[in-house]
């Protein structure tokens, strides 16, 4: 009996490879010019942790695909792939290989078989092998942890499956700690998570404080530093648990001795880099975990130039631009998928393709920030200004949230962001003092997770895309 499986190359539209199965294995070559993987050699037999390489001259990055789904990548010209999570049999490898410029050189293709013997691992991968209609079809397993990684204009998980962010914010990391009333406003155990969890959310926001993470300008130590910084990791920790990315954001910061009590035009050159080089140390092995470079640029930051560059601030200090923040994370090895959100208020993405940040990991999302008192809240805008961007890389919006205690705004903006496959955070679960319907604006009126009647419209919708998901299913 003769089998084809066949299966489309990552980049190259209708053109397929097929490997003929009849009582053996014929390889196809690489049709797009010479193969520059060097290991392992096409054809060949592989097991457990295999290096798989491109020249050095060749590349500084290297990205990698297995039967067309994204693993992940490397800031070298090497990755170390792990074969015992893959069913033993055939298996396409394609490696994209980039220059230190962002630059793609090349897109090399082979194929390997997997054998590592009747191992549980891929016993449990082989009982998912199925024949239908000619082709074999493989269905990978589900990793046991979360994993976030930019695959094109969408995110995927480490079964190479398309996820958006959808979620709420978790504000008060940003202030507390420089208030000196503790570090969360309002409770961060085990049922706090379960009670956000309920809302069928998959993303947490966090905003933090940069002179409290890194303990500076006189922050009282019981609330910054490193006890600051291990109540955040746990409380990552706990989303996680719940099956819940995090995303960690530099929400509030201050050049020289000033103390950081609230956002400025931009991150500041002065202690911003040294925040993000120590928060992508912490979380670099945390493939859950995303980073957001700044919350709301504006100001100075509204200037593209600016945005992407630094520049002196009419106050007289040096802002640090996004490109600046970017490489201050990835020369750390962090690969962690990272947020740049636009300028005026992370409102504007008119110039963000223009003055895209140069990511050697390729993990880069674009952000926007939509209030009902935004200058582009509607649907003709997102569609002038955001459309273009989503087609080139994913989008979220990590904040979104109405004033007027109504659902006006709100219900068009997800639903024009579900038909573009763009995630979106709600702005914030919080409450107590301070804290409502038409301030913050907040989404709860209690912490078990009762909403009030703007969060009333984003638990509803995130009930009836569960459903949705539930019937597909």
């Amino acid at each position: 009996m003769t089998y084809r499986w066949c299966m489309p190359r990552a980049g190259v539209g209708a053109r397929q490879l097929a490997i003929v199965m009849a009582f053996g294995l014929s390889f196809a070559s690489n049709a797009l010019g010479v193969n520059t993987i060097t290991s392992p050699t096409s054809g060949a037999t592989v097991s457990g942790i295999v290096p798989i390489s491109v020249p050095a001259a060749i590349a500084r990055v290297v990205s990698v695909y297995v039967d067309e789904k994204y693993i992940g990548s490397s800031l070298s010209n090497s990755y170390r792939w792990n074969t015992t999570i893959y069913s033993n049999g055939p298996h396409l490898l394609s490696v994209k290989a980039y220059a230190s410029n962002g630059a793609l050189i090349e897109n090399s293709f082979i194929n390997v078989i997997v054998d590592n013997g009747r191992t549980r691992s891929n016993i449990a991968a082989g009982n998912r092998l199925r024949l239908a209609r000619g082709q074999m079809i493989m269905n990978m397993p589900k990793p046991s942890r979360l994993i976030v990684k930019v695959d094109g204009n969408h995110l995927v998980n480490g079964s190479g499956e398309t996820i958006r962010l959808i979620g709420v914010n978790r504000s008060g990391t940003e202030f507390q700690c420089v208030s000196n009333a503790g570090i969360f406003d309002g409770p961060s155990d085990d049922n706090s998570v379960a009670a956000i969890a309920a809302w069928h959310v998959n993303a947490v926001r966090i905003p933090l404080n940069e002179d409290c993470w890194l303990g500076i300008n006189g922050v009282n130590e019981a609330y910054s530093g490193a006890n600051y910084r291990k109540a955040i990791v746990k409380f990552v920790n706990l989303l996680h648990r719940h099956r819940i990315y995090a995303v960690v954001d530099l929400h509030w910061n201050a050049p020289g001795s000033d103390l950081a009590t609230s956002q400025q035009e931009m991150a500041d050159a002065d202690h911003s880099p040294k925040f993000w080089t120590s928060v992508a140390k912490t979380f670099k092995r945390d493939p859950a975990t995303l980073f957001d470079l700044y919350s709301e640029p504006n100001g100075a930051a509204s200037d593209w130039s600016c945005w992407r560059n630094g520049c002196t601030t009419s106050s007289g200090w040096q802002a640090a631009g996004m490109q600046t923040l970017l490489d201050a994370v990835r020369k750390t090895g962090a690969l962690n998928v990272t947020i740049a959100t636009g300028g005026s208020w992370g409102n504007d993405l008119s110039g963000w393709l223009a003055n895209k940040p140069q990511d050697p990991a390729h993990a880069l999302v674009a952000g926007v920030h939509i209030y009902d008192n935004s200058g582009c809240n509607t649907r003709s805008c997102f569609a002038s200004m955001l459309a273009p961007v989503k087609q080139q890389v994913p989008l979220v919006a990590g904040e979104f949230g109405e004033h007027d205690c109504s659902t006006r705004m709100v219900n068009p903006l997800m639903k024009w962001f579900d038909r573009q496959g763009a995630g979106y955070l709600g702005w914030s679960w919080d409450t107590g003092p301070g804290w409502s319907c038409s301030s913050g604006p907040a989404l709860i009126t209690d912490y078990s997770g009762k909403p009030n009647s703007y969060g009333a419209a984003l638990q509803d919708h995130l009930a009836a895309l569960n459903g949705n998901l539930a019937r597909k299913k």
